[in-house]
């Protein structure tokens, strides 16, 4: 795509694209073709079928600031905008799209951005980054999802706090509050993405769709309903499994988190002062 594109693929490394939405200048509001490209994308990247972790951005110093509001002001029927058809809704996009999605949230993510980013799988925000919900501010009812996922995130109450008052929720409380996985400086935002996106690329390709279908399918149920599905999902796929692949890839994990606690080790070891690392040598 061009740089003109409201939306921006890059593809640093294979079976990974960044989607950057570009608005910088309106703090990528969503403007109807806006939301139109950001469907088109996922939707030409699932068909292409080399993409199996997907992260997602914003341009400049914000997320997203949520729908246009000088488009929605203007137009004569808001319903469309608020209640938008399969062709420009994101969110339902996101949702409906097969493979992990990082949300990289680099800045503001506001009212319909803050939807976007709940539509995402996992959430690594930038230090700078602040979740609002201004739709009472504003006068409209959420239709993307706010009312009824933000609650099963962080609970009824914080989540009626945030909609109610209306006030900004830093990127440290929200992953106090369990809706940001990590929080990181913002030079490391990205990298930290591709190195979890290269984590997750790692695990058995299929595996990736799989589970985020039964996750996700699982959530939506009662628990019990849930765990009957997981034992319907897992008992279907056992008569597919080659075992010898499955010994394999046992002794690679296995290898793997060998390497990694020593790495970690290693890391604990350079940290130590140095009256604490001559006591470790001496011994």
């Amino acid at each position: 795509m061009n740089g003109e594109s409201l939306v921006l693929v890059e593809r640093p490394m294979p079976g990974c694209a960044v989607l950057t939405m570009n608005r910088p200048r309106v703090k990528n509001a969503l403007s109807v073709a806006l939301r139109r490209e950001l469907v088109d994308a996922l939707r030409a990247i699932e068909a292409a079928g080399d993409v199996r972790v997907v992260v997602l951005t914003g341009a400049g110093d914000a997320f997203c600031a949520g729908v246009d509001m000088k488009e929605l002001g203007a137009a004569g029927d808001p319903t469309a905008t608020v209640v938008p058809l399969p062709s420009n809704d994101p969110v339902a996009a996101l949702r409906a799209f097969p493979w992990p999605v990082i949300g990289a949230v680099n800045g503001p993510a506001i009212t319909g951005g803050f939807e976007l980013a709940l539509a995402c799988d996992l959430l690594v925000a930038s230090t700078r980054a602040v979740f609002a919900d201004t739709h009472a501010r504003v006068g409209v009812l959420p239709g993307w999802g706010m009312s009824q996922r933000l609650p099963r995130l962080i609970g009824p109450m914080r989540a009626k706090e945030l909609s109610f008052a209306g006030n900004q929720l830093p990127a440290e409380r929200a992953q106090a509050w369990g809706l940001v996985n990590r929080v990181v400086a913002p030079e490391e935002l990205m990298p930290h993405c591709l190195a979890l996106a290269a984590d997750m690329l790692a695990a058995v390709p299929e595996m990736l769709a799989a589970l985020k279908r039964l996750m996700d399918e699982g959530y939506e149920r009662n628990l019990g309903d849930a765990l009957a599905l997981e034992k319907t999902r897992s008992r279907a796929w056992a008569t597919s499994v080659d075992h010898a692949q499955i010994e394999q890839r046992r002794q690679a994990v296995v290898e793997r988190g060998r390497a990694q606690r020593s790495s970690s080790a290693m890391n604990n070891l350079s940290g130590l002062r140095p009256d604490a690392s001559n006591a470790v040598s001496s011994d």
